[in-house]
């Protein structure tokens, strides 16, 4: 293997210089954002009351193909990025496939995860706005320990819910977040109106990311000079992951070769549409036929057997009505461990390409994943999130069919995290502790049921 490049390096000067659009060239645009109250369209303007206004015009920018990351931001990206794309020679050898196996490395980043690639452009353009204070929601502790990084490199204070399974299970996510000055809560909690309504119908409730956000936005509309960050879902956090893929091409450039699958984990899109859009672009405007795969957890299995309709993006409906696939924002996940998949929805735009059949999706057990993750794990030397386990797990599906089918084809998937403040669900893998949990066809009626706003 000595003379086999394991890993594409590139230098500072070729971190991208504008983020890609997508919405400018899709085949079909998303649907309109609606109106909670009135059920019309949303103007940029009617989202200005939660976020800052540079976010909310990149949220429904439908024309402008490239739009420039300032450099602030690409100074603090220097930080990480580039980063590596690695050949899996390893994972390659242990599961004997001739499929290529690459995958790009967001684990590097000061936080363990993608997360900070959008992080911070949102909390440079609060302060910009003059903002002080910012809230958010967080599942497995990722995004939240990339907003609160984010925050203390702008001077700004950050206030966290953090779903409440993921804050007794991940406590040094909750750590780090207090390290870099964010205080956490865990939601449901009795600090809003929306934790309190949640607690009183389910006083045993785990909490969820829908949860969360419903809070998470309260407090931000009742607080002064203070906005509100999400961390996946939203279009303009779309735009901001698309670093990853920008860069994998040029690494898939040199290593002489491009990729038939593009693999990711998913759970409201944004890793997904940072590796996936830039590749995707090509088949839009070139004929390109990658394929393009959305691992899911099958206990939160939105993308596989959810429904195409306006829904609220959290449980309480302060958000704006969304066209997407869901569950219902009612929807209560599984306690699973990768806590960042746990949420009802998919981005919107997501959903118009699945809709158009440009992505597909596939659900896993957990039990899958984690084995996945140790064969990673033991075969190229870094230990995963759970969430990015998903995408390993789906990978290895396609590597082995690749084997029966005698195919040498080019799998690339986002190593989106990795999973060092995750080990306690390690632990309880190989102690046997972990169990799957499939939701029935009767339990995911009864929150599609509840989805009673607008058929798109």
């Amino acid at each position: 293997m000595s003379n086999k490049t394991k890993r594409f390096l590139l230098p500072e000067s070729e971190i991208p210089t504008q983020w890609y659009n997508i919405q400018a060239e899709m085949p079909n645009k998303p649907l309109p954002f609606l109106h909670p109250g009135t059920k019309q369209p949303l103007k940029s303007s009617d989202l200005y009351p939660i976020f800052c206004e540079e976010c909310s015009n990149q949220e429904l920018n439908q024309t402008d193909t490239w739009i420039d990351i300032p450099e602030e931001v690409r100074d603090r990206y220097k930080n990480w990025r580039c980063t590596p794309l690695v050949r899996a020679y390893g994972l390659e050898k242990a599961l004997d496939t001739p499929a290529h196996i690459y995958f790009k490395n967001e684990s590097v980043s000061p936080v363990g995860s993608h997360k900070l690639n959008s992080a911070l452009p949102q909390v440079y353009y609060n302060k910009q706005q003059g903002v002080t204070n910012i809230t958010t929601e967080t599942g497995a502790g990722q995004w939240g320990t990339a907003l609160a990084y984010a925050c203390s490199q702008f001077g700004i204070d950050a206030a966290v819910y953090m779903v409440k399974i993921s804050y007794e299970q991940k406590p040094y996510r909750r750590s780090m977040m207090n390290i870099f000055g964010a205080q956490v809560t865990p939601s449901p909690s009795m600090s809003t109106r929306a934790g309190k309504d949640i607690l009183t119908q389910h006083p045993d409730s785990n909490g969820s990311l829908g949860t969360a956000i419903s809070e998470a936005i309260e407090l931000a509309t009742q607080t002064p000079n203070c906005k509100y960050t999400l961390g996946s879902v939203l279009n303009h956090v779309s735009l901001h992951q698309t670093v990853i893929g920008l860069e994998a091409e040029k690494q898939m450039a040199m290593a002489g070769e491009y990729p038939d699958k593009v693999i990711a984990c998913f759970g409201g899109g944004s890793n997904f549409s940072g590796i996936a859009f830039p590749f995707m672009r090509h088949n839009f405007s070139e004929g390109k036929k990658t394929e393009f795969i959305a691992a899911e957890p099958e206990s939160c299995p939105k993308l596989t057997k959810g429904v195409f309709e306006y829904d609220f993006g959290d449980e309480t409906g302060y958000t704006p009505l969304l066209p997407m696939y869901t569950l219902g924002h009612n929807f209560q996940p599984a306690s699973i461990h990768a806590g960042g998949l746990r949420y009802h929805g998919a981005g919107v735009i997501l959903s118009q390409l699945l809709k158009d059949g440009y992505l597909k999706g596939v659900d896993l057990p957990q039990s899958e994943t984690f084995k996945a993750g140790i064969l990673f794990a033991r075969s190229e030397g870094i230990v995963p999130a759970p969430e990015s386990c998903h995408a390993i797990a789906a990978t290895v599906r396609e590597a082995l069919r690749c084997k029966a089918e005698g195919k040498s084809e080019v799998l690339l998937f986002n190593l989106s995290g990795h999973g060092i403040i995750d080990l306690a669900s390690y632990d309880r893998y190989m102690q046997g502790d972990l169990t799957d949990y499939v939701p029935s066809n009767s339990e995911l009626e009864s929150y599609l049921k509840d989805i009673d706003v607008l058929q798109p």
